[in-house]
Formats: structure tokens, C-alpha cells, sequence
């Protein structure tokens, strides 16, 4: 038998306490519940906010991404293609031209990205979910299409139903001298619209793609290209694909995983989920310090029951674990308390969305969470430590300040 838990856990359940410390103790158990599933609801949250945009730029950048660490654009051979064929896990290469455009549609105009991808990027099916009006398609019967982002259809009032306004296009030219012809000073196609895609407002606010072959003839870049994407067979680990692109490209280029792709986002959320978890953290210390008051009290309430202890032979160790057991079961039950409710409210969250975005163009309606194991076991350590610390210096003074004499 576990002497000092059991002699705690009659004190923690004894119903001839004094009320105030009863009180305290009651105090001590809903602050720490309530503090705990809180830390466990909001890591929840983020975790759920982190899977969203993982799924949101999965779904629309590639896996594997190719640029200069240095400079805009590289030139692109047919032997280069080939040799990337050959690596082991590359299934689909796409060649991508970006840049800046300004396009008009009627009376309305708009800067937007300009991503010309070659006709391999439709093989990798990233739009094909996330299409709402027109149809995904670049060319067709010898007519070049432009797919374009929803903000940019509100921003220009286009439509895909309509063929009688085509798209135009402007792209600035880069002249270190200009003559007298402003028609020098820019390039300009015109390409019908072919489809709306909606993804996130950053893409649907900004992003057009149209064929690699109009983007390279409207901004006169030849064999060079901006980029180049991958898509892998999935059969390989992701990093050995990512080595062996890196040893076909050189040293000065860079080979980019999804999230590195996205790394300061990336790492503003975990900076966040960071300082939260501290925020939080801080506030289930103030919740436990009433654990401190607790213990005082029943040191003082418990005098007569040390010396008695004391005479019948009890070391100093044993009194101080009682009153350390004592602080863990208060703490502990709040504990548990709280990341059951945590859980629980997480759960419903998740399955019936209780508390909305509160948004109208929002991705999803309700905010998106997931339960991990680690956050549930990092919340238990804080209040271990915590329990420690608040509850060893009352241990100390119940061991130290009472003898035989108080009998």
C-alpha cells in the first residue's frame, strides 16, 4: 500500500474539512479543468488550421517544385526533361512560365499572375476538384483557353458562357530605352476564357493559368522557363525523389517539398501555436496557485495529525509526500477533468461544426480541428511540473515545522 497516497486521499475526500478549504480546493480542480481544456482545444485548432492549408496548397501547387536560387528564369532543354524522366519516383513534368500581366475584359481591367504551364499539368488533375464554372481546359481544336481564379471573374464581371469577348492580355517589356510608339513599350494576346476555379483567395484573387505556349510568345521567353513542376509516382519516400532531382539539377538550384514551398506561413503558425501554448500554459499556473493556498490551509488544519505521525515514528519523507500526493490528485483531477472536456468539445466540434467561421466566402463554415496524441501528452508534463512547483513548498514546511512537542 501506498501509505502517503492513501492518507492523501482521505484528506482529499474527507468530508470533515473546513469549508474554506473545501472551497479553495473545488477552486483549484475548475480552474485547472477549465485551463487544460482550453491548451487542448486551441492546439487542437491550429492543428486543424495547419491540415487545412496543407490540403488547400497540396491541391493546387506540386509536390516538387524547381528554381533558380538565384535569378527569375533558366533555360529548359528537351536532354534536361529526359534526364528528369529518369529519376526514380518522377511520374509528370510540367513546365511553368510566371509572371506579372495586366488583362482587360470589356470595360474592366486587373494585374494579375500570369501561369503558363505546359499541357502535362492537366495530367496531374490539381483543378480538377476545385472547378466552378466553364471547363478545365488550355487548348482545344487550335484555340488557346485561360482558366482564371473566381475573385478575378468578380474583378473583371467575366464569363465563360459568353465567346464574343476574348481576354486581353498586356505584358510590360523590360526596354533599358524607349522610342516614340507607346505600342513598343508592352506585348498583348487576346485568349478566350474557358473556366473559374476556387481554391483560396490568394489564388482565386490573383491567378490565371493559360497554355505554356501563349505565356512563352506573349512574354517572349523562348526555351526559358520560371519553373518546373513534379509530380511524383508516390511509390518512393518524397526525399529520396527530392535527392535525386537535386543531383540532376546542380547546386544552384533549388528542389521545394510542398511546405517548404510555404515555409514562413508554415512557421508563423508554429510560432503562434508556440506562444499560445505558453499564454495558456501561464494561465493554468495562475489556476494552480490556488493548489499552494489549498496545501497552506490544510497544513495548518492538519498540525495535530503530523505530531501524531511524528510520535508514532513517521520520517519527514513520508509527510512530505503525503502533502505532495495531495497537491498531485487536486491537480490531476482537474487535469483529467479538463482534457476530457477538451476532448469532447473537440469531437463535437469536428463532427456537427458548433462554432462557425463566421464568414461568407470562408473555405469551410465551421473552424476545423484535430485531436493529437503529443498535445494531450504535453499538457499532462506542464501540469506534473506545475503540481511539483506549487505543491513543494508546503510539503516542505508540513515536514519540517512539527514535532512531537505540538501534541
Amino acid at each position: 500500500m501506498n501509505l502517503p497516497l492513501f492518507i492523501a486521499r482521505r484528506y482529499f475526500f474527507s468530508g470533515r474539512k473546513k469549508n474554506f478549504i473545501n472551497i479553495i480546493s473545488i477552486l483549484s480542480i475548475t480552474g485547472i479543468a477549465f485551463s487544460t481544456a482550453a491548451l487542448v482545444i486551441v492546439l487542437s485548432v491550429f492543428n486543424g488550421m495547419e491540415d487545412l492549408l496543407q490540403s488547400l496548397y497540396t491541391s493546387i501547387d506540386p509536390e516538387l517544385k524547381i528554381e533558380l536560387k538565384k535569378g527569375k528564369s533558366f533555360e529548359v532543354t528537351e536532354t534536361l526533361i529526359q534526364r528528369l524522366e529518369t529519376v526514380p519516383g518522377v511520374d509528370i513534368i510540367t513546365e511553368v512560365i510566371e509572371d506579372y500581366a495586366y488583362v482587360r475584359y470589356r470595360d474592366a481591367d486587373i494585374v494579375v499572375t500570369l501561369k503558363g504551364v505546359s499541357e502535362s499539368f492537366l495530367m496531374q488533375h490539381r483543378l480538377d476538384n476545385s472547378m466552378v464554372d466553364g471547363k478545365l481546359v488550355l487548348s482545344k481544336n487550335g484555340i488557346d483557353y485561360a482558366v482564371v481564379g473566381r475573385g478575378v471573374q468578380y474583378a473583371l464581371s467575366l464569363s465563360v458562357a459568353e465567346s464574343i469577348y476574348p481576354l486581353q492580355v498586356f505584358y510590360i517589356k523590360n526596354l533599358k530605352s524607349s522610342g516614340l510608339d507607346p505600342s513598343q513599350l508592352y506585348a498583348s494576346r487576346v485568349i478566350q476564357p474557358g473556366g473559374v476555379f476556387s481554391i483560396e483567395k490568394n489564388y482565386d484573387d490573383n491567378y490565371i493559368f493559360v497554355p505554356l505556349h501563349f505565356a512563352q510568345d506573349l512574354l517572349n521567353y523562348d526555351n526559358k522557363r520560371t519553373s518546373i513542376e513534379i509530380k511524383t509516382t508516390g511509390r518512393l519516400p518524397l526525399k529520396e525523389t527530392r535527392a535525386g532531382v537535386a543531383e540532376v539539377m546542380g547546386p544552384e538550384y533549388s528542389v521545394l517539398t510542398n511546405q517548404e514551398q510555404h515555409a514562413d506561413l508554415y512557421r508563423l503558425l508554429k510560432i503562434e501555436k508556440l506562444f499560445t501554448f505558453i499564454a495558456l500554459t501561464l494561465l493554468i499556473l495562475v489556476a494552480s496557485i490556488n493548489i499552494f493556498f489549498s496545501l497552506m490551509m490544510l497544513v495548518l488544519d492538519k498540525k495535530k495529525d503530523i505530531s501524531v505521525l511524528y510520535a508514532m515514528g513517521s520520517s519527514a519523507h513520508l509527510i512530505r509526500n503525503i502533502f505532495l500526493s495531495e497537491g498531485a490528485l487536486i491537480a490531476f483531477t482537474g487535469a483529467f477533468a479538463g482534457l476530457v472536456l477538451g476532448g469532447v468539445i473537440c469531437w463535437l466540434q469536428d463532427s456537427f461544426g458548433l462554432v462557425g467561421m463566421g464568414m461568407e466566402n470562408a473555405i469551410i463554415s465551421s473552424y476545423p480541428v484535430k485531436m493529437r496524441l503529443l498535445d494531450f501528452v504535453l499538457t499532462a508534463l506542464v501540469i506534473v511540473m506545475i503540481t511539483i512547483l506549487v505543491s513543494f513548498y508546503p510539503a516542505r514546511l508540513a515536514a519540517r515545522s512539527y514535532a512531537i512537542e505540538r501534541l
